[in-house]
């Protein structure tokens, strides 16, 4: 599609601005906006989306956008703290704000909600992308594929490295494997949405036992 000069100059404004929270520790102001960064990271996706863009390939790039974040935070922040509360907390509120924008958007621009001309369903009152339409396009949904299941292992890794070797009962690990039903579910339907249930089950019993082996109860026998 072509953009006019506006269009261009406003959606690299928003990238801008997310680059500045992105990089916001080369300033050395010694405070956590950097975090914003997941929040920032909603305004050229959903830009693009108001303007026509594909929203399959909107969606990858948010995606690629929070990977981005998660990795800096990773590399940068939590090797050095362990401390990953802050990047769970921004991208699940950014996950809960685009859940917003997802039902809100569309009904402002009705032109996105037309199944004809964008691969899009509505999910309750939600318009989410369709990677199953027949027009919607092998190669994007490929990468978004892709950078949503790398986008789940690296919320996953650094979660269970956090509670690695803790003391955690019993009750408590399957409220962790329960906070991570949905991100099952959803990555069960993009790649075999036939198999949902047995897929999501098995990803389920994996990661229980990941977290019997890798958390303590605190009623080990001492030696």
């Amino acid at each position: 599609m072509t953009l006019d000069i506006n269009t261009t100059l406003l959606l690299v404004l928003f990238f801008f601005i997310y680059g500045i929270f992105l990089f916001f520790d080369v300033f050395q102001r010694n405070e956590k906006y950097r975090y914003l960064a997941y929040l920032v990271a909603l305004l050229p996706t959903n830009y693009m989306w108001g303007i026509g863009f594909d929203v399959i390939l909107v969606y990858a790039i948010l995606f690629g956008l929070w990977i981005i974040c998660i990795l800096r935070d990773i590399i940068f922040v939590y090797r050095k703290t362990k401390e990953y509360n802050d990047i769970f907390l921004f991208l699940i509120l950014g996950v809960l704000i685009q859940i917003i924008i997802a039902a809100v958007l569309p009904g402002i621009i009705t032109d996105l909600t037309n199944p004809s001309l964008n691969p899009i369903a509505m999910f309750w009152y939600f318009y989410l992308p369709d990677i199953y339409s027949p027009i919607a396009d092998p190669t994007y949904v490929l990468v978004y594929r892709i950078l949503l299941t790398f986008l789940i292992i690296l919320i996953t890794g650094p979660l269970l490295l956090d509670i690695k070797g803790e003391e955690i009962i019993f009750p408590v690990l399957l409220v962790i494997v329960a906070i991570f039903i949905l991100p099952f579910i959803l990555l069960s339907y993009i790649w075999l949405p036939n198999a949902i249930f047995v897929l999501t089950l098995l990803f389920c019993v994996v990661l229980f036992v990941i977290l019997l082996i890798i958390t303590r109860s605190g009623k080990e026998l001492r030696k």
